[in-house]
């Protein structure tokens, strides 16, 4: 008999929570960027995820996350790799690997398509996910390696969304770029600093903007 109730249980035990979106968190390493300005990146894109939103909806969706570091032509290398946001405590241990992370390469070229194309292969290896998306940060427009938008119908056949944060400390008008040539998938949307100083800001909103399901997805 009590084995008989314990199956019950069991049987109307609450499902674990699946993957709502897989985060591809792909930074910008190149030539423009100098060692303030990546510190500026890693350090504002460990506080922002650890912001109390920010790391509730990480939590609550059970998203899973990693970290790209991305530059010239064959520079490009995910650095953290997936990790699921179980608890708290993970989204800090994740925070942690984004501040002590050393950067690989410096003083070579932005080839945001060959970045794009790197993250096909990781949204490969968690289909439990229901939404995936690369977030990449960028200083400057592609100029190297194949151009963002001959990627995308790979990255919409994959079902990848790409976000962008923009800075645009020494392109004004870069936005117009991103959102032309390189945010591409339902709800996709780039975000403007308009200097690094600013990048803390805006990661914290454009992530907590990444993290809630967007508005086509609940359209019966």
């Amino acid at each position: 008999m009590r084995a008989i109730l314990c199956a019950s249980l069991m049987n109307f035990a609450t499902p674990a929570p699946a993957c709502e979106v897989a985060l591809m968190l792909a930074v910008d390493v190149s030539g423009s960027v100098d060692p303030d300005e990546y510190r500026i990146q890693m350090d504002g894109l460990a506080a922002g995820l650890l912001d109390s939103s920010v790391s509730a909806a990480l939590v609550g969706g059970q998203s899973k996350l990693a970290l790209m570091q991305w530059t010239g032509t064959s520079r490009q290398e995910v650095v953290i790799g997936w990790s699921t946001m179980h608890d708290d405590t993970d989204v800090l241990a994740f925070a942690n690997q984004v501040v002590v992370t050393p950067r690989i390469w410096r003083n070579f070229s932005t080839a945001i398509g060959e970045a794009l194309v790197l993250s096909l292969p990781y949204f490969a290896q968690v289909p439990e996910c229901e939404r995936y998306v690369v977030d990449i940060s960028g200083d400057g427009p592609s100029n190297e390696g194949r151009v963002p938008n001959a990627v995308w119908p790979e990255l919409r056949a994959a079902g990848v969304t790409v976000n962008a944060l923009v800075i645009e400390a020494s392109v004004p008008g870069l936005t117009r770029y991103f959102e032309s040539d390189v945010i591409t998938g339902p709800a996709a949307f780039a975000v403007t600093a308009n200097t690094f100083e600013d990048y803390p800001a805006e990661i914290r909103r454009k992530l907590l903007r990444e993290l809630t399901k967007p508005l086509a997805a609940l359209d019966p």
